[in-house]
């Protein structure tokens, strides 16, 4: 694929949007993407630091008397930053910036539950959150998700908020981007349609 290929926002963007066109599985994407990734990061919290090199920098607990620790957590969120900026710089900043405020507010209230409890809000989020998002598919979008894990896990939130901002505001990365990607949504939804079994095959 190469390095632009996995940048191309356009390609990225129309094959997601092809899963993702009913108005109420739009919603359920929208209400619990954004939650899955906060249960993440709460349960990494308790991972062991991976930046001691840096730690050791720092002033005695900078970090550590709040709460933070530049652990598994903190490099989710990282990679997750570094991906939408490279995406978009401009509403990719906007994503980076919830990504740490996210590992920020995860840290605190993981601090305040502890593992136990911590362990029970994750795997409770994770249930309600999947399930709300396979209603949204199941019921009303009629179509399986894509098997794509990386588009599930990575790139989800990051379009679940470029549509926020598509409906808020008409919002474009660049100009024609919106056009561009319903062109390719249209075309990939023909294609899916032609293999669709009928029901007078059924």
């Amino acid at each position: 694929m190469g390095i632009k290929g996995m940048i191309d926002l356009e390609k990225h963007y129309s094959f997601y949007g092809a899963y993702h066109r009913h108005r109420v599985n739009v919603l359920m994407h929208t209400l619990f993407v954004w939650p899955l990734f906060f249960s993440f990061l709460v349960l990494f919290y308790f991972t062991p630091p991976i930046f001691s090199l840096f730690l050791s920098l720092l002033p005695e607990n900078l970090l550590t008397s709040h709460g933070l620790v530049l652990n598994f957590g903190f490099l989710l969120a990282l990679i997750y930053a570094v991906t939408y900026v490279c995406l978009d710089w401009k509403a990719g900043s906007l994503a980076a910036l919830l990504c740490f405020a996210f590992w920020v507010g995860a840290s605190l209230l993981a601090q305040q539950l502890g593992f136990s409890l911590a362990w029970k809000f994750f795997l409770a989020s994770q249930v309600i959150c999947w399930a709300g998002q396979s209603i949204g598919h199941g019921v009303f979008e009629k179509r399986a998700p894509s098997s794509n894990m990386a588009q599930a896990f990575v790139m989800a939130p990051y379009f679940v908020l470029l549509e926020v901002l598509q409906t808020i505001c008409g919002y474009e990365p660049y100009p024609g981007f919106n056009r561009s990607v319903e062109l390719k949504i249209e075309a990939e939804m023909k294609q899916w349609q032609s293999k669709a079994p009928s029901k007078k095959d059924a």
